[in-house]
């Protein structure tokens, strides 16, 4: 007899209703060093984005059922194992994957680009840009990774260039498997990369290519199937489920052939004195008890992000960064961080710098002063930043938007780099274990 599970049946009930795709926040609003408190503008969506409302209330609905999965006989073992195996179909659908397509859950895009690097068979040529992420540009030369080869490509100066110079170096690959790494969206400039072609351009040579999509797919669809992609790698935690998962996704058979990436319960089928018989997958890659909670929240997300959502959200957001763009374009000493130029199809990234100031006084004095959150630094991606830098900057400052961007926050962030360039922070600020913070501060968290 099949399992009802009551998570199934609460969630399908609101699946239709799109209209409630919010994030989550507190309706008390920051503190600022004058003592007035404001409505928080956050734009560090792509350092963590938010917690969607139909995430929050699925975790709800969960929590209740909560239980080890697979291998218990207890009802609640079997709700929650039936809610695991449905947010992997829900993965699925949202990732675009083909029939016979593996589908392993893991921490995040780190993870997952690290359990590929072990996957990849002994001797795999590896091409990758220095442009990418540090969770796609450095599994590969780990010591447990079995590349025989990485080619780490320069950052190119044309998407066509991109397109040429990874179908250089993999023809120019021994003979062998080969795969290329790429992105499908920077971190950075939130420049759209030309997957398709990139695609195209390495199954001519024969090779394979893993997709690095945590910045795009909060903001647009992505298929394995359409794009043609062997891989897709994506965090819950940029998809508005903050809760530790994410997803490997993709051909088969180099995963089911490499050793399990963790060694442990529930990635064996048989132990005995002497030997190990490791299962099939995905449960291969997915030793120890799974974090269930983090894949019914992610689950929930790429339910409600359905395609028709995302292109909606997409219209929205492209308003507010021309926006945002165009704002930070009129202030004199401003300058936007761009690889192929201001045109470029991006998501809803922007990076910049600003002369005479410092990416973490600026950062700092954006928060304290009007309640608003950016990031500061080289963004975990410090090759491509360093190049893109003007002289005589050594970090900048990123924005990026989401679902619960205002046209008020993109108003308020260009007012608040418009004044402190003209006159410079109001407040003193002092480092404080690497992080400049205000003195005093009244907003000071305990």
């Amino acid at each position: 007899m099949t399992t009802v599970s009551p998570i199934h049946t609460a969630r399908s009930a609101r699946s239709a209703n799109t209209a409630r795709c919010t994030v989550v926040s507190s309706d008390e609003g920051v503190p600022l060093v004058t003592g007035e408190r404001v409505e928080y503008a956050n734009f560090d969506y792509a350092a963590s984005a938010p917690c969607l409302t139909p995430v929050a209330e699925a975790l709800a609905e969960a929590l209740p059922y909560y239980a080890s999965v697979h291998r218990g006989a207890g009802h609640h073992s079997r709700v929650s194992t039936e809610a695991y195996e449905r947010a992997r179909r829900s993965a699925a659908r949202f990732l675009g994957t083909r029939p016979a397509d593996a589908v392993v859950f893991v921490r995040g895009t780190t993870d997952a680009l690290n359990l590929l690097a072990r996957s990849v068979p002994e001797g795999c040529t590896v091409v990758v840009f220095e442009s990418e992420h540090h969770a796609s540009l450095l599994p590969w030369g780990h010591p447990a990774a079995r590349a025989g080869r990485v080619v780490r490509l320069p950052p190119p100066a044309t998407p066509e260039r991109a397109v040429e110079a990874a179908r250089a170096a993999l023809r120019a690959a021994p003979e062998g498997p080969r795969l290329l790494c790429v992105t499908a969206a920077s971190n950075v400039t939130g420049e759209i990369w030309p997957v398709e072609e990139l695609v195209a351009a390495a199954h001519a040579e024969d090779a394979r290519v893993v997709v690095d999509a945590a910045q795009y797919v909060p903001h647009l669809p992505f298929s394995l199937e359409a794009t043609g992609a062997d891989y897709v790698a994506v965090s819950a935690h940029k998809l508005y489920a903050p809760f530790g998962s994410g997803v490997l996704a993709g051909r088969a058979d180099w995963l089911r052939d490499a050793a399990p990436y963790l060694s442990g319960g529930g990635a064996t089928r048989l132990v005995t004195e002497h030997d190990v018989v490791w299962n099939d997958l995905p449960a291969r890659h997915e030793a120890g008890s799974p974090n269930v909670l983090g894949a019914v929240a992610l689950a929930a997300a790429c339910d409600t992000l359905t395609p028709a959502t995302q292109e909606l959200l997409h219209i929205r957001e492209s308003v507010l960064l021309e926006r945002l763009r165009a704002g930070l374009a009129g202030i004199d000493g401003v300058t936007e961080l761009t690889l192929w130029g201001e045109e470029h199809p991006r998501v809803g990234i922007v990076s910049f710098t600003v002369e005479g100031l410092p990416a973490d006084l600026l950062a700092a004095a954006l928060s304290a002063e009007y309640g608003i959150g950016v990031r500061d630094g080289l963004f975990c991606a410090h090759p491509l930043t360093r190049r893109l830098l003007p002289g005589g900057h050594a970090q900048a400052v990123r924005a990026s938007l989401g679902v619960g961007t205002t046209g008020e926050h993109v108003d308020r962030l260009v007012g608040a780099v418009a004044d402190l360039c003209a006159r410079g922070p109001r407040w003193e600020y002092v480092d404080c274990d690497g992080r400049l913070v205000p003195v005093p501060d009244p907003g000071q968290v305990l």
